[in-house]
């Protein structure tokens, strides 16, 4: 059975870019194929566009914003609230697509369904309200303010572990501030964009305004960041990548956010019940697979509970399901790759070989080549990678601390500083603690911590800017001052 025929609307599969309206193919020979992670079958086949069409949909999304931007907000309001109506009406449709193509649990897909809808929902009412200021005057006769006008054409680069949210959360912050759009999806998960053009062409959003690119990522970035008529680029992505994308966006000055790398600690207070904190840690671990900016990396538990937290946090964690996303009541899917496979190996060995234990990870349960059964190490130091990296992978690492300083000076011993979580009911020991960690985000009491409401973003090495909320559409407004003189006013009287 093909991919379309799963579907219950088989317009959704679509195998073309979409630019200016019209599905396209490339016109070289270059494709790539698209693979379910949990089966290795072939879902479908992409294009690689050529650079001439690159730069047409940038041609296009220039064209398209003479005429986005001058609709009234409330009139943009309207097509995204259609789209957020049709996201909708086709959850179920969207959440196989992104099960097929990334590989998590359908429950978890739905959701993120339901949460990359919502920011379209949001901002579709925040559009209505990008206020100006009106300054009071220090020059006489003369009436100062401020008004938000859109930036121009938005880039946005989108990754593979949230294909469809990181999407709609950019775009729809965009599209509301009146610019128009080129998204480029990550190569593994296209399909989830691709039902988004589909879907936003039956909203009435006008050719030009929302654009999918496909092709080869260094030679997308490189046109898109070079473009002058680009005027803002988002990416979410590694940290690696978020450098080299900030340093070609440099001869064109653009306005930059990224969401970058994350590496959370999850800090659990003396006073804590070890039950409920391991139980909410295997929760913050294992979401998305471990393949999430917020997955938490980094466990550190006070000395006298540490034991009975392992304990709890291991019987948790056996009663993980891993398998296919399509099959059952499965919390585990696949890692996307048979390299993160690998990757993930490699940072269990790198910490076992320095002296980490190992309590639980058996790979040869594991159901298929890229699976990665979740692991457990205690005793895990800062000379581990672990420690250091990332690991997007379903492996945690707990580590003993004595006192509030201690943990302080462990958690921020990071190049990253995107998500915390704190788990104590002691309201001293939040608020030093709150106050002191170097992270943009910080979760007291709850592994949720995400939503349309949300400034979502880090510091330090985790990027610039921030996503949702009321201050994610300012990303893609510039603020022009005015100044009114009386007419025939003398200047300096």
């Amino acid at each position: 059975m093909t991919l379309s025929n799963k579907l219950s609307d088989p317009r959704l599969f679509r195998q073309y870019a979409y630019v200016d309206g019209k599905w396209t193919h490339g016109d070289g020979n270059r494709e790539e194929a698209v693979f379910d992670p949990a089966t290795g079958e072939t879902l479908g086949h992409i294009p690689w566009l050529e650079p001439h069409q690159i730069t047409a949909s940038v041609d296009a999304a220039e064209a398209a914003f003479v005429h986005w931007r001058a609709l009234r907000a409330d009139e943009r309001c309207e097509r995204l609230l259609a789209w957020y109506d049709l996201l909708q009406a086709n959850r179920e449709d969207l959440a196989l697509l992104m099960t097929l193509e990334q590989g998590k649990p359908l429950p978890d897909a739905r959701g993120e369904v339901e949460y990359g809808a919502s920011f379209v929902r949001w901002f579709a009412e925040e559009g209505k309200r990008t206020f100006g200021e009106t300054i009071p005057s220090h020059i006489p006769n003369a009436a100062l303010g401020t008004l938000k006008e859109p930036v121009g054409i938005a880039a946005l680069i989108t990754p593979w572990n949230f294909p469809l949210a990181m999407i709609t959360r950019k775009a729809a912050a965009a599209m509301a501030a009146g610019c128009t759009v080129i998204v480029k999806p990550a190569g593994e998960t296209p399909f989830s964009a691709l039902a988004l053009a589909e879907l936003a062409e039956r909203a009435g959003i006008p050719a030009g305004v929302f654009n999918v690119v496909l092709g080869d990522p260094p030679e997308v970035s490189r046109i898109l960041c070079g473009e002058d008529r680009v005027k803002a680029l988002s990416f979410t992505g590694s940290t690696r990548v978020g450098r080299l994308l900030l340093e070609q966006c440099a001869n064109t000055v653009k306005r930059v956010s990224l969401e970058l790398g994350g590496n959370a600690p999850f800090i659990v207070g003396p006073d804590m019940d070890p039950k409920e904190a391991a139980f909410a840690a295997v929760a913050a671990k294992f979401q998305t697979a471990g393949q999430d900016c917020l997955a938490a990396d980094r466990i550190l538990v006070h000395e006298s509970i540490h034991d009975a937290f392992v304990a709890h946090f291991a019987e948790r964690m056996a009663a993980l399901t891993v398998g296919n996303g399509q099959e059952g009541e499965i919390d585990l899917g696949p890692l996307i790759h048979r390299q993160a496979v690998e990757k993930a190996a490699a940072i269990v060995d790198d910490a076992i070989s320095k002296g980490a234990t190992m309590v639980a990870g058996d790979q040869s349960q594991a159901p298929g080549e890229n699976f990665f059964m979740p692991v457990l190490l205690t005793g895990v130091t800062r000379d581990m990678k672990l420690w250091h990296e990332e690991s997007f992978a379903p492996v945690a690492g707990i580590t003993a601390y004595a006192d509030d300083d201690q943990v302080i000076e462990m958690a921020n011993d990071t190049e990253y500083g995107l998500a915390a979580y704190l788990y104590t009911h002691d309201i001293r020991r939040i608020w030093k603690v709150l106050r002191a960690l170097e992270f943009g985000m910080v979760s007291v009491n709850s592994v949720k911590m995400t939503g349309p409401p949300v400034p979502f973003g880090g510091v330090k090495h985790s990027g610039l800017g921030r996503e949702g909320g009321v201050t994610g559409i300012d990303e893609y407004l510039e603020t022009k001052y005015y100044c009114l003189g009386a007419l025939g006013s003398v200047s300096g009287s």
